[in-house]
């Protein structure tokens, strides 16, 4: 881990957040029993139990399940940042399979299942074929888009329609927004990907980065799709990858594809293959700052890497580097940066010890320049110096201290500590 200069914290209570936490389980730790609901009817004005370990809350469910009846029937924090305007977050799975590849679930029943579970937006992602068992066929898939037109309600609900582009050995890949998807009979290899994906207005992402050996040519930069590769998953169904591989001799992969030169955000997902579509506690998801909950606005967020990976439920993360959000670009060569961050989970994490840690890059694990100790419901500000010559990306990583990583690096680096959250990064422009 890289020396650092010193640092300024102050760390700022405040008032005004939604108490609409559930019960998890001690401290919100993975596993345990889901946030399984009663499902109701998911017709209006019907009632649903949102039911959790020791709890059990009720809440209407309308055509409109927006702001703070959303945040209630999911718990957690309300939607609005306390440092940034002009947006609201959403809760996002952008990752899903259904029967229709290799899924056990009813399709007809995905999008309404991750709507009862109080997620915001939602795709269904499933494995395009060739060489992947039980691949989407074109029938599958103009299936997926009549399904998603029928669940999605602008301005409440976002449903979307994607793929996931699959090689056994190179990797997986998520594509939402396309009109058409592609499999390896067409595209047998990254660069076949990436010319197909070029000719499309689609947005894609690398999946569970390093699961497959050869982690997408050790993500060979392609700069046709530079901006079309928006996203790199760090959390995957409970697992935490920023140390995938790294106990065969492997680099991080998110050191690896950001030094690559991709400007990727980050993401977590579900990568559900059940029945329960939206409700375990405990697997990856995405929060979004959109300005409208459409799919136009979500594509805006995804575009602008305006979003971070967690894997709790009801978590709000926003982040700002010299007063520009994550996913942006710092107008920087060196010098010291005032990060401030809004880090709330509503009332049962309220004075939760956190960690944020400062991330940079290193040559196989990423540098950890600096951690803040923090709570849970408030607002941190923290300096840090920056230099270009040290690489040109930053990520803020949260964590909790009293757990483990179930995927360590090296030893005794600052992130073998359990994963909260990660922000999207920002990038250095000298």
């Amino acid at each position: 881990m890289g020396d650092h200069g010193h640092h300024h914290t102050h760390v700022h209570g405040h008032d005004g957040h939604d108490d609409h936490g559930h019960e998890r389980g001690a401290q919100g730790q993975p596993g345990g029993t889901s946030r399984r609901a009663l499902l109701g009817a998911a017709a209006g004005g019907m009632l649903f139990m949102a039911a959790a370990p020791g709890s059990a809350r009720a809440a209407t469910t309308g055509t409109a399940a927006t702001g703070s009846s959303a945040a209630q029937a999911a718990g957690g924090a309300s939607r609005a940042s306390l440092i940034t305007q002009g947006t609201t977050l959403v809760h996002a799975d952008l990752h899903n399979h259904t029967a229709m590849s290799d899924g056990d679930g009813d399709p007809a029943l995905a999008f309404a299942s991750m709507r009862s579970a109080g997620l915001d937006v939602a795709a269904l992602t499933d494995h395009s074929g060739v060489f992947t068992i039980g691949g989407l066929s074109s029938s599958e898939w103009k299936r997926t888009a009549t399904l998603a037109d029928a669940a999605n309600v602008p301005g409440v609900y976002t449903a979307i329609r994607g793929f996931e582009w699959t090689h056994a050995l190179l990797g997986h890949a998520n594509v939402w927004f396309s009109d058409s998807y592609v499999d390896m009979s067409l595209a047998p290899g990254m660069g076949a990907f990436f010319d197909w994906l070029d000719d499309k207005e689609a947005v894609a992402g690398f999946n569970h980065p390093g699961r497959e050996e050869l982690r997408f040519n050790e993500f060979r930069h392609h700069a046709a799709v530079h901006d079309r590769m928006v996203s790199l998953e760090m959390f995957n169904r409970t697992d935490d990858y920023l140390f995938e591989g790294w106990s065969s001799g492997m680099s991080s992969p998110l050191v690896t594809c950001l030094n690559a030169g991709w400007r990727t955000g980050l993401t977590g997902v579900t990568d559900e293959h059940g029945t329960d579509w939206g409700f375990p506690e405990g697997k990856g998801r995405s929060g979004l700052w959109v300005t409208e909950n459409t799919r136009a606005g979500v594509l805006e967020a995804m575009r602008a890497r305006r979003f971070f990976a967690t894997r709790v439920s009801g978590l709000r993360l926003d982040a700002t580097a010299a007063g520009v959000r994550m996913g942006g670009q710092l107008p920087l060569t060196s010098g010291d940066v005032r990060f401030r961050v809004d880090l709330d989970r509503g009332a049962e994490w309220t004075g939760k010890p956190l960690n944020i840690q400062v991330l940079r890059p290193g040559s196989a694990a990423p540098d950890v320049v600096d951690v803040i100790t923090t709570t849970a419901g408030r607002i941190s500000e923290f300096t840090v110096p920056l230099d270009t010559a040290d690489g040109n990306w930053v990520v803020l990583r949260v964590s909790d201290p009293a757990q483990a990583n179930g995927s360590p690096g090296p030893a005794g680096h600052a992130c073998n500590d359990w994963g909260v959250a990660y922000s999207s990064p920002w990038w250095l422009q000298g």
